[in-house]
């Protein structure tokens, strides 16, 4: 998460201070929310989906859940990007501002800049990506686990 905020002080040359800390605490509080939201999104897509399967009387399948994915990214895409505009639009001002205080402002203001950056690549395609891995790991547990039942129920003898 802080690594875009990381990189920026690096290239502006700022040192780490109290500052700083303040501004990478105000960039946690932002990047934890969007991705806790980013969260919710896809398992109320994925529930919807199941919802719809069992509705049709068949299994999920690892198409229903990249579907999910897509479809639960997708629906947090625009309002992730307004969040980072909005962020990006109202910390320029302070990134470029001359005069008292711009200092510590500026100190303020460079983790979030830079991390709000990562946290968006880290929001829209990570955070998915590790979701449909985990979703269809899962998923073939699942199957396998059910495979197993038939198995061992198969293999009773009912006049036993």
């Amino acid at each position: 998460m802080p690594a875009g905020g990381i990189w920026l002080l690096w290239y502006l040359g700022f040192n780490l201070s109290v500052a700083v800390g303040v501004g990478f605490i105000a960039l946690a509080g932002v990047a934890v929310e969007t991705a806790i939201v980013m969260l919710v999104y896809l398992n109320l897509a994925l529930r919807r989906r199941r919802t719809e399967a069992a509705a049709a009387g068949r299994p999920m399948t690892a198409r229903d859940i990249e579907d999910a994915v897509v479809e639960g990214a997708l629906l947090r895409l625009r309002p992730k990007v307004m969040t980072v505009a909005t962020i990006f639009a109202g910390l320029f001002p302070i990134m470029v501002g001359e005069g008292t205080g711009s200092e510590v402002m500026r100190r303020i203001a460079t983790p979030m800049v830079g991390g709000m950056a990562s946290t968006t690549a880290l929001t829209l395609i990570v955070i998915p990506a590790v979701y449909l891995v985990w979703q269809r790991f899962l998923l073939r547990n699942q199957a396998v686990a059910t495979a197993d039942d038939v198995r061992a129920l198969g293999s009773a003898h009912p006049a036993e």
